[in-house]
């Protein structure tokens, strides 16, 4: 999420539909999905096609699959039956038992009891609402039923569990949270004639200014705080969803937040971050829970509307004047510019209690210093900063330099900037504006350092840059400063013409071979292995830096559709000398530090195709570039079809010496038919 990068992506074929949330298993790097409620997919990360993965095809209804970290994928099925993932991959097609009768599970959980797992449902019959505590391992089941509340009904659950007893919070309809205890009975396999009534106590009444919450979703935050995401419709006011963190222990609304866009109404928190959907945007906020006391409480009453924010959640994730990725235009998730920096680290209030200044709080008073001070100071800080939240300290030094240059069209330090991302393990997502900047001031060098360090450079930035290299002269890169280690080693370098031909031959290719493969007649100068690199050497360096930049097919193939027909055909004759320089050698790497490999020539090559190709066929400045292009490739192909031919052989070859006795020696004579 950090990274805004998508890892990976599967899908289920046409008509089929994915009927319960993927899991993964912790203990085996496996991803688990049921499609069609009975049909069990397993893959792993590696595995593209999810129609190849592993399939199983259960005799009943699944409603929900569990992983816990140590106590491995738990199966509910709809029948309120469950087992573990291990029984049912031993007989996938074994009998499942009904648990529940005419009733229809509404929550599950999973939680660890020890070395044990516990699961954790409820159900609803009519008016009536049950609750199952069952231990799969033990075959252990306990079913409990709901005292009523009146006319109002439970709309969600969420439960933990601490010291033998489950504690289960339950969001009414009528704006109140109730609080079930139900200890853990001691396991024993003999079932139950009657079902317990469980009693419930009022844990929370969410009222604000008079208003009630209509809350969809709960989570737990700790023992003495929860979150509630809800609709809140103030009087003579049209509904509006909001954020909420309650206080259970002082019965307090410690913060809110209104979220504008509206929302699934699905709340998810998880090592102190809540994500939602807000909008068509991932949104993710990071939250500390303070200890618990009255007077963490004093000042933030239920029915309070001036609320102090800041010392609990970061809220800038909801900023408008932040950056964000919709589901529309990328299909990605994205996390805004505060929210990405802010989630490399999870700085606490204790600075500020403890008297000293934080980090934010130093930059805004450097915000108007002279360019001498800001930059003494911010080195002051970066070198001062603690171990956890160094990477984060240098990322807010880093905007509030960017942020300068914005306001401050003369201002741009150069050398500083680099000096940052040389040495430290900084991300995009830590300073979001930098590239902009750099790109704006046409800093190729910084660009390039970016492009090699960063791992988490969106599709669109990555774009940006190609585009501004491609556009470059040569001339005018050779006054700028960059980096050669990457080209230095293979640019422009002439080889010995007998050489070449020898080398190129053990690749399976030469200017002679297959002269009818192709009607166009080829350019001289592609004939000639040693043709000169179609870039300066300054270009070729920054090029590379763009091959080796992480990025997700899908989404940067739209950006290189917009690259000028000139650029495009550029850019694929650099493309196409690498290939051919990779091929002279036998091992098909490039000479130099951090040059390109051929995997990353190869791809390139393809989405450039793939982008441009309509434009390049009608081109005819193209057409003698594709037709050797075309050519060479099939060369490659024979040559490589002719090596499988003998691949028995060789193979054959290497068992015999790995049976052979080092010490002896031998002439042997083998024919290879």
């Amino acid at each position: 999420i950090s990274d805004q990068k998508p890892l990976g992506c599967w899908s289920v074929k046409h008509g089929q539909i994915l009927t319960c949330p993927v899991v993964c298993n912790f203990e085996t790097h496996e991803y688990i999905a049921v499609h069609d409620d009975k049909v069990l997919r397993i893959w792993k990360n590696e595995d593209i096609n999810l129609d190849k993965a592993f399939k199983a095809t259960l005799s009943a209804d699944v409603y929900r699959i569990h992983s816990l970290p140590q106590g491995g994928p738990v199966v509910l099925f709809r029948g309120g039956a469950v087992r573990t993932l291990d029984e049912l991959l031993e007989a996938p097609q074994q009998e499942i038992e009904n648990v529940i009768s005419a009733e229809v599970i509404r929550w599950s959980g999973a939680f660890m009891e020890g070395q044990r797992p516990v699961l954790i449902f409820t159900t609803e019959k009519g008016r009536d609402f049950f609750v199952y505590v069952q231990k799969p391992k033990l075959s252990s089941l306990h079913k409990y039923k709901l005292e009523q509340q009146g006319s109002s009904k439970p709309l969600c659950f969420t439960a933990y569990i601490t010291n033998q007893t489950v504690t289960l919070l339950c969001l009414y309809s009528n704006g109140s949270v109730y609080q079930v205890l139900i200890p853990l009975q001691q396991d024993t396999e003999e079932e139950e004639e009657e079902e317990e009534i469980l009693s419930k106590s009022l844990l929370l009444n969410l009222s604000v200014s008079g208003s009630v919450l209509k809350g969809t979703s709960l989570v737990v935050l700790d023992k003495d705080h929860v979150a509630v995401l809800g609709s809140l419709a103030a009087p003579g006011k049209k509904p509006s969803e909001c954020l909420t963190i309650w206080n259970t222990k002082f019965q307090t609304l410690q913060t809110s937040k209104e979220l504008p866009l509206g929302t699934s109404g699905q709340l998810w928190c998880y090592e102190e971050k809540f994500f939602l959907i807000h909008g068509k945007v991932l949104t993710v906020i990071m939250y500390k829970c303070e200890t618990s006391s009255l007077a963490a409480a004093v000042g933030k009453h239920k029915d309070s509307q001036t609320l102090d924010v800041s010392l609990f959640v970061n809220w800038n994730t909801l900023e408008d004047e932040e950056l964000v990725v919709s589901f529309q235009s990328q299909e990605s998730v994205a996390l805004k510019a505060e929210s990405r920096m802010n989630l490399r680290s999870r700085r606490s209030t204790v600075a500020e209690q403890s008297g000293t200044l934080s980090v934010g709080q130093r930059l805004l008073k450097l915000k108007d210093a002279s360019t001498f001070v800001l930059e003494t100071e911010l080195k002051k800080l970066m070198a001062k900063a603690p171990t956890p939240d160094l990477q984060a300290t240098i990322g807010c030094v880093v905007t509030a330099l960017t942020d300068r240059c914005k306001r401050n069209p003369k201002y741009y330090p150069q050398i500083l900037l680099q000096e940052i991302v040389e040495t430290r393990n900084l991300s995009y997502s830590l300073c979001p504006d930098l590239m902009a900047v750099a790109l704006e001031k046409k800093d190729m060098h910084l660009l390039q350092i970016c492009l090699e360090r960063f791992p988490d450079i969106p599709e669109e930035i990555t774009y940006a840059c190609l585009k501004a290299f491609l556009s470059m002269s040569d001339d005018h890169l050779q006054s700028i400063d960059v980096n050669l280690d990457s080209a230095i080693c293979y640019v422009d370098v002439e080889f010995n013409d007998m050489e070449v031909k020898s080398e190129i031959l053990e690749n399976g290719f030469s200017a002679e071979m297959d002269q009818d493969m192709c009607d166009t007649k080829i350019p001289k100068e592609s004939q000639s292995n040693g043709e000169s690199c179609p870039v300066g050497l300054q270009k070729a360096a920054l090029l590379n830096a763009v091959l080796h930049s992480a990025y997700t097919e899908t989404f940067l193939l739209p950006h290189l559709k917009n690259l000028p027909a000139r650029q495009a055909i550029l850019f694929l004759r650099y493309l196409y000398y690498l290939y051919v320089k990779c091929s002279e050698k036998v091992n098909t790497t490039l000479p130099g530090i951090r040059s390109p490999t051929i995997n990353q020539i190869m791809d390139w090559m393809c989405l450039l195709l793939d982008a441009q190709f309509t434009v390049m066929v009608m081109l005819p400045e193209a057409k003698d570039l594709l037709s050797s292009l075309h050519k060479f490739v099939r060369a490659q192909v024979r040559f490589y079809s002719e090596l499988n031919k003998i691949e028995g052989s060789l193979r054959e070859l290497q068992r015999l010496n790995h049976l052979r006795e080092s010490q002896t020696y031998s002439i042997e004579v083998l024919e290879i038919i």
